[in-house]
């Protein structure tokens, strides 16, 4: 009875530890492109780069919310493991605040990720996104104004991706380009290294970064004069790769620059060449085209267009669209980058990073 009573009280003890842990983040700040994006392109009605009609939303929200996916994206799923509600967009809280419908911004945190931008201020600048530069403007202020704790801050998680559009921008530019590869990666990584710096000067001490994926292999390549259809496109990737492989030194440089700061990279470009490498593992039937647009590998025309076409079973397709994974590829993304090894994220996982105490750091 008394051996029953002990482990009783290891198992109850085991499990207060791990909710406290888990507390020990309660909101997410996210950052980046249309891979985070939740709908801050819908508040801006001076923006064309949009996804706030169907079918986008319609296998789990089943209707649309912004987001370019079929559901959930990785920011989501990692709300949802941490135990949080999902993050709402920015623009959509400072509306609601500005005309009086809300009293105050969320204490799990926001999401400020906008389609199409990329973290060279002048990347889709046309388009009316809201770029990274300006993101953390937005989230800056609200820090100066008090309208957020600065203790949330310091015990938030902060979520970055982006880079994707710039890549596609450079190669899809009809004049001769000003810069050669390597140095408009290094122009890139120079203002994420800037976002660090930035927000670490806010409060923020667990950071989040995600390599882009094989952005050559997207379906929307096809919209691309020079680029191949058989196969990815080799520049665009090692450009990708190029700019990845700068994030991880980054990543590798916070604990060092910024004290008391722990930060991790996911690697999802590995993921997602293991997806393309071996399909039917992930439960994948389809790695090259869009389940939703149309013409060639469905990279021709945006998911809910007129004239567009959509898959049967979105689950058995790496491609929603011609840019975006489909939900089911997010959700294996999540969960590796949530609770996998050092070949999906390093030095730590989420997981283990949400749990890391201050005494710890």
């Amino acid at each position: 009875m008394e051996k029953l009573a002990l482990l009783t009280l290891i198992i109850f003890s085991s499990l207060c530890s791990l909710i406290s842990s888990v507390n020990n983040v309660p909101a997410i700040f996210t950052f980046g492109d249309s891979i985070f994006d939740a709908g801050n392109n819908h508040f801006n009605k001076n923006c064309t780069a949009q996804a706030d009609f169907p079918p986008y939303g319609s296998s789990f929200f089943h209707h649309p919310t912004g987001r370019f996916t079929n559901g959930r994206t990785v920011a989501d799923f990692i709300s949802q493991f941490i135990g949080i509600e999902l993050q709402k967009p920015y623009l959509e809280v400072h509306i609601a605040v500005t005309n009086g419908s809300r009293k105050d911004y969320p204490k799990n945190g926001l999401n400020f990720a906008s389609a199409g931008s990329g973290v060279l201020q002048e990347t889709n600048k046309d388009w009316g996104v809201t770029s990274i530069q300006d993101q953390l403007k937005q989230f800056k202020a609200l820090v100066k104004q008090n309208k957020i704790d600065k203790t949330l801050v310091e015990t938030s998680l902060f979520l970055f991706e982006s880079g994707s559009n710039d890549i596609f921008s450079y190669l899809a530019s009809l004049g001769p380009p000003t810069l050669s590869p390597d140095a408009y990666v290094q122009s890139m990584l120079t203002e994420v290294s800037k976002l660090i710096e930035e927000i670490y000067s806010l409060g923020a001490r667990r950071i989040a970064l995600f390599s882009l994926g094989p952005v050559g292999c997207v379906p929307a390549r096809a919209l691309l004069p020079d680029a191949p259809v058989e196969s990815c496109y080799g520049e665009m990737n090692v450009m990708a790769e190029s700019y990845n492989k700068g994030l991880e030194s980054l990543v590798n440089d916070v604990a060092r620059k910024y004290p008391g700061a722990v930060a991790v990279y996911g690697d999802v470009y590995d993921l997602v060449q293991r997806f393309r490498a071996i399909p039917s593992r992930y439960g994948f039937s389809d790695v090259s085209t869009a389940c939703c647009g149309n013409g060639t590998l469905g990279g021709l025309l945006q998911c809910g267009e007129k004239g567009y076409k959509i898959c049967n079973n979105p689950k058995a397709f790496l491609f929603w669209d011609y840019f975006h994974p489909t939900e089911h590829a997010y959700k294996i993304i999540s969960k590796a980058l949530w609770a996998g090894k050092s070949s999906s994220i390093r030095p730590v996982n989420l997981k283990t990073l949400v749990n890391i105490t201050f005494s710890q750091v």
